[in-house]
């Protein structure tokens, strides 16, 4: 009597690409290409080259050679190129027309905007830590050039905090406009631009400035998580109100027009 074997199923669907591997591709390209390449580079470079300035400027003030200032000083290169950078990961895909690529290893686009948006936040926390080792290594050396009370380790958690705060912020702000924009020289005029615009209208108009302003401008929502103290209810209450305004609008309109934009 012949057994007749059961019929073999396989399964020829491919397994979809795993969340973290996007993450890592994303990643990759923040230095795969040379733009991206010479803005983290000029990261390191930059911090260096403040911290030999604050030696030399503070020479005769070196109470001032504290590690909450150095980390302070470290952070503000990196807002600065942190945001293009986030704007490049975005654009990138549209401008050097990889997106018909990309969209077609993965499918779904939202799948893509969220690896972006993980690489953007890895990115500021890598960008807090090397804060927090350039200053270090400033304030060692503050310590060693002009002794007591040069290289005090003052620092809090507000810093930290604070800190990682406007890191996200303004990367957030940039990935936000970049993904409603999709243009790269576009979005970056726009990051620049808004603080202008808003900071001129309230010059202008001192209503503005004194009372929509401080829940609209960018620049004075962020200004109190410049300092080393915590924020009060109040100022994390207009922060978020801008970051809603400035952030959550245009990052929502832009997702929406990543995934129906036509691909070419």
């Amino acid at each position: 009597m012949t057994t007749v074997a059961p019929p073999v199923t396989i399964n020829t669907a491919a397994a979809p690409i795993p969340l973290s591997r996007l993450i890592k591709v994303e990643l990759r390209k923040l230095v795969d290409t040379r733009a991206g390449f010479w803005l983290v580079a000029s990261i390191g470079v930059i911090t260096a080259v403040v911290v030999v300035a604050m030696l030399i400027a503070n020479a005769n003030t070196p109470e001032k050679l504290t590690y909450s200032e150095f980390f302070g000083m470290m952070n503000m290169p990196t807002a600065i190129i942190l945001p293009i950078l986030a704007i490049l990961l975005v654009t990138g895909e549209w401008s050097q027309r990889t997106a018909l690529t990309t969209f077609t290893m993965e499918p779904r686009r939202e799948r893509i905007v969220l690896a972006k948006l993980g690489a953007a936040v890895i990115a500021a926390i890598g960008a807090v830590a090397l804060s927090l080792v350039v200053g270090a290594i400033g304030n060692v050396i503050a310590g060693i050039a002009y002794g007591d009370p040069a290289g005090a380790w003052t620092f809090t958690a507000a810093n930290l905090v604070n800190s990682f705060v406007l890191q996200i912020f303004g990367l957030l702000l940039g990935f936000g406009l970049a993904a409603l924009i999709l243009n790269t020289p576009g979005a970056i005029v726009a990051y620049f631009a808004l603080p202008s615009v808003l900071g001129i209208v309230g010059g202008m108009v001192p209503w503005f400035h004194d009372n929509l302003g401080q829940w609209i401008d960018t620049t004075q929502t962020n200004e109190p998580f410049q300092s080393s103290d915590w924020a009060s209810g109040g100022e994390w209450t207009k922060l978020i109100v801008s970051a809603l305004i400035w952030i959550a609008i245009p990052l929502g309109l832009g997702i929406l027009r990543i995934l129906r934009s036509e691909v070419k």
